[in-house]
């Protein structure tokens, strides 16, 4: 079964999805990371989504969903996948369930819950550890939060609503969070 990770900024998704990956199997579609991998294709729709990139601009919400599906249809059907970033609102679920459900491709959701402020003083700290420029303003960061708040809330919900989402406690250790994930989700 394929896995959709939700969390807010600094509530540690990547770094859980890495060990899930390694020990389970689970390839991990990030949708920024996708996006740049089919730019780089070379292939008709890489070179779209390499022209929006190029420029700065945000992709178009049927680009990106073309790239999700063409990313499914690429891996064989054994192979679990763990989605990071999508979808991001409302009308990228409905396209994200239609997309999964011609697949016939089964999925549970895990929310990373982690106190916003947590969050900001994570990334804010990695930001000066990695020296990441792109996380060290602050309130870009509250931004982004705030949107995840706005848009991508009504998704953990629906998926909650459906009976289809964990939610997990993000605060603690690493291996503390990590089990927390493999117990939510029977593994």
């Amino acid at each position: 079964m394929d896995l959709v990770f939700f969390g807010i900024q600094g509530s540690g998704k990547g770094t859980q999805a890495k060990r899930l990956a390694a020990e389970f199997g689970y390839d991990i579609f990030e949708a920024g990371g996708e996006l740049r991998k089919i730019a780089a294709s070379g292939s008709e729709l890489g070179e779209t989504v390499k022209s929006f990139i190029d420029v700065g601009k945000l992709v178009p919400f049927e680009i990106i969903m073309e790239v999700v599906k063409t990313a499914i249809n690429a891996r064989p059907k054994n192979q679990k996948i763990l989605f990071d970033g999508i979808p991001r609102d409302d009308d990228q679920r409905k396209a994200f369930d239609q997309i999964m459900s011609d697949a016939g491709r089964e999925f549970r959701g895990v929310q990373i819950l982690l106190d916003p402020e947590e969050g900001v003083q994570r990334i804010l700290g990695r930001a000066k550890a990695e020296g990441r420029k792109d996380d060290a303003d602050e309130t870009i960061i509250r931004r982004r939060m705030q949107t995840f708040q706005e848009k991508t809330m009504p998704v953990i919900e629906y998926y909650r609503e459906q009976g289809t989402l964990s939610d997990v406690e993000g605060n603690g250790t690493v291996d503390e969070i990590y089990e927390r994930i493999k117990k939510a989700l029977g593994l």
